[in-house]
């Protein structure tokens, strides 16, 4: 068995792990972290398909989609921590 497909299945292993505390997870700070580490996982994930497929474009997709995880847990922990994304900590 190739060492990418050992990889890529220990990734899906740690990836449903991380489904399984974001949605039992008693915090929202278990929940964010796990959706945060879930990110984390799909961009391992789209790396080694893209090797194990022959395909290097497949980098610039998950470079593309780890700056998309990141800005996404900026947007849900301002959420978390204002219950409104437009709202501005000087207004109070």
């Amino acid at each position: 068995m190739n060492a990418f497909v050992v990889a890529m299945i220990g990734v899906l292993a740690t990836m449903s792990l991380a489904l399984v505390r974001a949605f039992l997870g008693p915090t929202v700070f278990d929940r964010v972290l796990a959706a945060n580490m879930f990110g984390t996982k799909t961009v391992l994930l789209i790396a080694v398909a893209g090797f194990l497929t022959g395909r290097p474009e497949w980098l610039d997709l998950a470079i593309l989609y780890a700056l998309m995880n990141f800005t996404g847990m900026i947007a849900l922990l301002r959420f978390s921590k204002f219950a409104n994304l437009a709202s501005d900590e000087r207004m109070k």
